[in-house]
Order: structure tokens, then sequence, then C-alpha cells
């Protein structure tokens, strides 16, 4: 039996905002284990029985990003990876067809695929992987799977399922607390993990009785696919112009809810979703007034608050209930029963066309980071870091000079027609128009400072020439 694993990674998690945004989105937040939440993903899917490979699809601007996290594990070498681009998100039916597709045409109809979100938390792996096998060999027997929670309390924010033994007889929308209650007190529901198990065949052979039209278009993107080789497997980036084209819905909408044959595997496997700075905080445990601390704070008088602090000492006096947040650009203060609502300062932000929405103060590049660290009226300064034998683009600017001083390592640069090295302490300057090129020809990263200055120094003034990984 071969055993394909996917792993859906994306989404803005704006309730966990300021630390997930949409270039940097909730799998990869580091938990206090210095993993991410993909990494885990990654880690438990590659330890499931008879792994062949493991299937990622998620956006074509994360790839790099993924493909850095996944290069810290240990596990790339044995096995290897896909990776199924999306140039837009279009829901998880579409992402589930698209994984479908593909498997049924490397593997045929009768691989089982294991489809996971990238952003959960599962604590119990042992029981994760019982449940696992359980689900496989109803998989095998042509059942579409689907993981039920053991609810452990009155939950508002989760879908449930009613279950007879392993049938499915229905899947119920988030309730109101009274009606929740009286579904954990019958015992015959769960949550509604949004993780499953089929078969390739038989998720293609539902979707083309319940959602044609999602499979057939999903179907001609594949198709028009453009795949290449990576250094960690197999890169796939599927066609925009049919993939725009799919209709945009949940797989529970748009098969689990019609198909007459799908099976729960109920388990308790210390399962979260992840899906507010309450759900995050619950992953570290309480000191003696409640409070849960991640990074370097003092409290005085505080009670039951979550505070986290990446950088700097975060102080708190006389606070109770509250969730602290703290960030290189952005301060997060909130009550706890207001996690929920922290989305909407995420929403205010995108409307107003803050870049707090989507960037980072260190932003992550296919070549490696750069970080601002000042920036005023005509001027701005960056820390750049170049991965061992990464280049920048050939690029110009319009409307900025540049100087550029090595910190540590060697640079290869191209300005206008010179080509030069730099090493420690040695700058050059480029001119507004001039084209150039940074390349990181050494085993070390490569570290330097950039002083912009301009009329206009946005990240949209590039005019690319050359690029190794095929950006306009």
């Amino acid at each position: 039996m071969k055993i394909i694993p996917a792993i859906m990674s994306g989404g803005a998690g704006a309730r966990l905002w300021p630390v997930s945004r949409e270039t940097h989105p909730k799998p990869f937040i580091r938990l206090a284990d210095g993993k991410s939440l993909l990494q885990h993903a990654f880690l438990r899917a590659a330890a499931l029985p008879d792994v062949v490979e493991v299937l990622t699809i998620t956006n074509r601007g994360l790839f790099f990003k993924t493909e850095d996290e996944y290069r810290e594990l240990l596990d790339i070498p044995r096995l290897g990876c896909t990776y199924l681009l999306e140039p837009l998100g279009r829901d998880t039916a579409a992402a589930t067809a698209i994984v479908s597709l593909h498997v049924q045409q490397v593997y045929g109809d009768d691989a089982i695929i294991t489809l996971f979100p990238a952003d959960h938390m599962i604590r119990d792996l042992e029981a994760f992987r019982a449940a696992a096998v359980k689900a496989i060999a109803l998989a095998d027997a042509g059942r579409l799977v689907t993981f039920g929670i053991a609810p452990q309390y009155p939950e508002t924010g989760y879908g449930y399922i009613e279950a007879d033994g392993e049938d499915v007889i229905r899947f119920v929308e988030k309730p109101d607390l009274a009606r929740a209650k009286e579904y954990v007190a019958s015992g015959h529901f769960y949550w509604n993990s949004g993780m499953f198990c089929f078969s390739a065949g038989t998720m293609t052979k539902l979707m083309e009785e319940h959602c044609p039209d999602i499979l057939e278009q999903s179907r001609k993107s594949l198709l028009a696919a453009r795949q290449s080789q990576v250094a960690s497997g197999t890169r796939v980036d599927l066609d925009e112009e049919n993939f725009s084209q799919v209709p945009k819905k949940s797989i529970d909408y748009a098969v689990l809810e019609k198909a007459a044959n799908v099976a729960v595997v109920g388990c308790d496997i210390g399962w979260s979703d992840i899906g507010s700075w309450n759900a995050l905080a619950d992953l570290t445990g309480p000191d003696d007034h409640g409070n849960r601390i991640n990074g370097d704070t003092v409290l005085y008088e505080a009670e039951n608050c979550y505070v986290q602090s990446s950088d700097r000492l975060v102080g708190a006096v006389g606070v109770k209930d509250l969730i602290i947040v703290d960030s290189a650009d952005a301060v997060l203060v909130a009550h706890k029963d207001q996690a929920q609502n922290v989305k909407r300062l995420f929403s205010q932000l995108k409307d107003t066309g803050h870049e707090a929405h989507s960037l980072h103060r260190t932003v992550h590049r296919p070549w490696g980071t750069y970080t601002v660290l000042e920036e005023g009226e005509r001027f701005k300064i960056k820390r750049i870091e170049v991965k061992p034998g990464a280049s920048l683009s050939l690029q110009m600017h319009y409307h900025r000079s540049e100087h550029w001083v090595v910190v540590s390592g060697t640079a290869k640069v191209v300005n206008g027609d010179n080509e030069l090295i730099l090493a420690t302490n040695e700058s050059t300057y480029i001119p507004c128009g001039n084209r150039h090129r940074l390349e990181n020809p050494g085993i070390m990263p490569l570290v330097m400072i950039e002083v912009q200055s301009g009329d206009y120094l946005g990240e949209d003034d590039i005019v690319r020439f050359e690029d190794v990984y095929g950006r306009k």
C-alpha cells in the first residue's frame, strides 16, 4: 500500500496577528521548541507507515519559505517532496482536487492520501498514528474518512460531526453554546478537525459526482502546470488561467456533506487548530497566577494573562485576562474574551493598505532575508542576508540609489559595467538607474548593510532583467 500524506499550507492566520501575516502565515509560527507548525506537520506526516513522499499544496509565493522550513528537517533526503503551488487561493475543495488528481496520475487509484492542514497542533503522536492507521484501513476499503476529535468542552468555534459508531450521520455548522452543550452531553458528536483520508480514486469519483466543475477545472490547471526539479524534490506550478476559474468552495460543502460513504475515526490526540491566541497560549504551562509567558517578561500583580515577546522586555502591572504580544514592528493588547476579534484589526490594516497586514520587518526572499532597520523621509536602511550560493536578480531602480557595505562574508557585485568582489568593511555605491546584482559566492552567509536614498523607496521600484527564481 502506498501512503502519500498531503499538507495544506496557507491562509493569512488573521486571528494570530501580529505574528501571522499574509507573507508569513500561521504555519510558519515557531513554537517554544523552536519548530514551526509546518515543520511539526511534516514530521507527523513523514512518520506514518509506508509513506512514499510528502506532498505540500501551498501558495506559489510561499514556496521558497516552505522549502527552507523543510530543509531544516532531516527527513527530506529520505523522502523527498512534491510542492503543488497555487497561484491564488481557491479553498480546500480545489486543493483536494489537485492533490487527488496528482496522486492518481503518479501512483494510481489505490494510493491512499492523508490530507492535513499545516496549522494544527497534535500533542499525542502515538494516538495520532493509531488513528491514522485505522483511517488508512477504512480508506483502503473505499471509505472517505474524516478525523473526529473527542470534544473536551462545548466549543462554539468548531463544526461538529454526528456519528453512529464509525458511520457519519451528518455534519453540523458551528453551533451556539446551548446546542454545543447538547452535542457534548449526547456522546454522539465529535469536533470536525478538517483532517481526511481517502484513496485517490475514491475522491476523484466523488468529486466527479458532486462537484464536477471543480474537478474538471482543477484537472485543466494541473495538465497545463509547469514542473521542475528543485533541491528537495519536485515543484509543480499550477496554471493560473485555469486555476483562477476553479469555483471557490470548501471540501466539506463540495463533497463530505453530500457523500454517502463517509466514515469517522474518533480520536483523542491532543488536537488544537491554533485558531486564536487563546489556543496558542494553551501550549504554554501557567505559573502560579495563571499567567502563560513566552519571552523576556516581568509581571507584577498580573493574573491569567498571556504574554509573548520576541525581542524586547515586556512589563505588565495590575492587569488581568489580557493577551499581550510584542513583535519587532507591532504590539497587540487584547482581552482574552476578544481573541477571535483580532482578525478585525487585521482586516482594518488590510483595508487601509498598511503593510503590517502582509509584511514583517524581516522579509523572506528566495535568496535570503532583509530587515528594515530604520527609515524616514528619503532614506531607508536595511540589513541584508544572502544564503551561500544565492543571488539577487539583475535589476535597476528608477527612483533610488543604494550604498552597500559588507558586514561579513564575501559579495560578488555587478554594478553597471563593472564586476567586483567585496570583503568585510568594503563597499560600493550604485547610482539610480544602474543595473546591479548581488551574489554570495562563498559557503557562509553574506551579511551587508544597504542604505537607500531617493524620492521613492517602495519595494515595487524594481525592474528585473534576469532572475534565477523566475520572478518578474
